[in-house]
């Protein structure tokens, strides 16, 4: 693993791209089941292996080609002991899943990145319980004793950071960030909102930054936003305020519709892509410490190639 203040410079030079929605997309562009929503057991097949590098595969060449440095998510976001079980794994075979998805995320970058940018590995950890709904919530204690052993099994495996991504109430990212600590890992916190600009508990996004922040002697390298549209939180940026600097990035879901609206959908939205683009191209201009964007649910690599076109009007476009 590199050391926090490597990392903390190879973020800060140039934004990076990451990838779009990977479990949407694997499941309704390339037909493939994914039981609880979890990537993670395609580390075990040829097949699967084989989907996961042609989805990454797919934005690493617009970052190589709009010049960006890439953050590549590794696929373990459901891959902790709650999901693990539902999924028949015990606690010693998740902690092979973890180990074998880095190695094989680390094999992606060495046969399929062209660009002359940096790379960051980034551990992916999901929520205990529903990403849209809080649902039976844990204490910070209980969120940090649950989340340390994925989150020490990815450090051992040198990723460069872990972010806890859809988080919807702040004990479990202050949990996160805490077990991040203790196992001496870089952390970094990505809440989902609501239509509103709110958590699904209710919190206001600017509130959970904060509490973090204070909770936790502000260890969390960074904070995002994902699995919401661009219109669901840009009225939230208007203020001003220090937490805004610590918000760096995006990941976006394609689609306007609230998280109930999509669980309740059979198809899935793909969304306006210029509407998407402008979005961001808003949101940067409101966010000063702007490094990171990408897609979430609904997205696909088509999403982010129309976002770079918006953001680098001055560059090269990879496709007309």
């Amino acid at each position: 693993m590199k050391h926090s203040n490597e990392t903390t410079a190879l973020l800060q030079d140039g934004s990076y791209l990451t990838d779009g929605g990977m479990e949407t997309t694997l499941m309704f562009e390339y037909g493939i089941d994914l039981p609880h929503f979890a990537a993670f057991p395609l580390v075990e097949t040829a097949k699967g292996r084989e989907a996961l590098r042609k989805h990454f595969s797919s934005y690493m060449k617009i970052a190589a080609h709009y010049g960006l440095n890439y953050l590549l998510d590794v696929p373990t976001w459901r891959a902790n002991s709650e999901w693990g079980y539902r999924l028949g794994y015990s606690n010693t075979e998740l902690a092979e899943m973890n180990r074998r998805s880095v190695a094989m995320s680390r094999s992606f970058i060495e046969s399929e990145w062209t660009g002359t940018g940096h790379i960051l590995l980034n551990g992916q950890i999901g929520p205990r319980g529903d990403g849209y709904v809080p649902g039976k919530t844990m204490s910070t204690h209980e969120a940090q004793a649950y989340h340390v052993r994925q989150i020490r099994t990815l450090g051992d495996e040198a990723v460069d950071l872990v972010t806890g991504q859809t988080l919807n109430y702040t004990e479990e990212a202050i949990g996160i960030v805490n077990a991040a600590r203790e196992a001496g890992v870089v952390a970094g916190i990505s809440f989902t909102v609501e239509t509103d600009g709110r958590l699904p508990s209710g919190e206001p996004l600017r509130e959970a930054i904060e509490r973090t922040d204070a909770s936790t002697d502000a260890y969390a390298l960074l904070f995002m936003v994902n699995c919401a549209h661009p219109t669901h939180f840009n009225h939230v940026l208007q203020s001003d305020g220090e937490w805004k600097d610590r918000l760096i990035g995006l990941r976006a879901n394609a689609s306007t519709k609230s998280h109930a609206e999509l669980n309740e959908s059979e198809t899935l939205d793909q969304g306006d892509r210029q509407l998407l683009s402008e979005g961001f191209l808003e949101l940067q201009d409101l966010m000063p410490a702007w490094q990171i964007f990408g897609g979430c649910c609904g997205t696909n690599y088509t999403h982010m190639e129309a976002v770079c076109k918006t953001l680098y009007p001055e560059r090269v476009a990879l496709s007309a």
